[in-house]
């Protein structure tokens, strides 16, 4: 390679260095380098605004993992939106969110989350053309708790979330405004119970069941206190699959909560790594049912 060909081609990828495609970058918090991963869609236009997706993994893995565990990238193809796939804090690939929960030793020197999510939102703005009104996140377990950390914390940003096997760990959620909210849930959950039955959560973390963090949220967007249930699952299938839907909530937000019966601490739509984790919904895609959610909801 010339020159001149070095140079023409160091001018064009600085003309538009993020295309579509796989990316990486930093953030800085303190002394701290943080890193994130992210997706643009196949038919990404520069010029036009697009929304994003943050995808928080679980515990004891990182978001290099976490492309693999929710297979994001294909739905980012299909729809045309961006997703973001955070690491936490931690040593290697086993990282996790300060999702709260934690109390005594458990609790001190803790990364401040909200602070790098909010960071990175901003360095992405300004490689990527964000639509700021349709920015979502979802997120796995400990990254389930983390949304709803970020709805309670950043609410004005955070458009609407999506937990999945994740529930409320902080003890108070104050949002500025009210956040939509699409959980999806195992019934046979080993590792975070739909219900947190005393002696069988960890002692150092407290965390919110299923329903109690439904609830918390039903209350918060002022929701309608009687919800309309449907089987979303066709008969004949493995699993079945109840969608109970609040709605009439303020500015026209809802609470929807998708079980997974015989289901484990797994993505629906996706193949479990290992077995341990449970069972996994065939006949639903959990990718599917909180993009469609998403669509409906974004900042007025």
């Amino acid at each position: 390679m010339t020159a001149i060909q070095a140079l023409i081609l160091v001018t064009v990828l600085g003309a538009d260095p993020l295309g579509p495609g796989d990316h990486t970058r930093t953030v800085l918090m303190g002394e701290q380098k943080r890193r994130y991963l992210f997706h643009v869609p196949k038919d990404y236009d520069s010029k036009k605004p697009v929304p994003v997706v943050l995808a928080l993994h679980g515990a004891a893995m990182d978001g290099a993992m976490m492309v693999r565990f929710s297979g994001l990238n294909k739905k980012s193809d299909e729809s045309g939106f961006v997703v973001v796939y955070p690491s936490g804090s931690g040593v290697g690939p086993f990282r996790t969110w300060n999702a709260g929960g934690f109390s005594g030793k458990m609790a001190e020197g803790k990364a401040d989350d909200v602070a790098f999510i909010g960071k990175l939102l901003d360095d992405l703005g300004a490689v990527v053309k964000v639509d700021e009104k349709r920015v979502y996140a979802c997120g796995m377990s400990n990254g389930g708790m983390m949304c709803y950390r970020l709805a309670a914390e950043l609410s004005d940003r955070i458009a609407a979330v999506a937990p999945v096997a994740g529930t409320i760990a902080i003890e108070e959620s104050k949002p500025k405004r009210p956040v939509p909210v699409i959980h999806f849930h195992g019934s046979k959950d080993n590792i975070v119970p739909f219900e947190m039955v005393k002696g069988k959560s960890p002692s150092f973390m407290k965390l919110k069941g299923v329903e109690d963090s439904i609830q918390t949220w039903v209350k918060l967007n002022g929701c309608e206190e009687k919800p309309k249930t449907d089987t979303i699952s066709k008969d004949g299938d493995e699993m079945k699959v109840t969608r109970t839907c609040y709605g009439g909530g303020k500015d026209a937000s809802e609470v929807v909560l998708v079980v997974i019966e015989e289901g484990g601490h797994t993505w629906p739509g996706q193949k479990p790594p290992v077995g341990f984790i449970g069972k996994s919904a065939k006949n639903i895609s959990a990718n599917d049912l909180m993009w469609e959610f998403f669509q409906k909801h974004k900042f007025k």
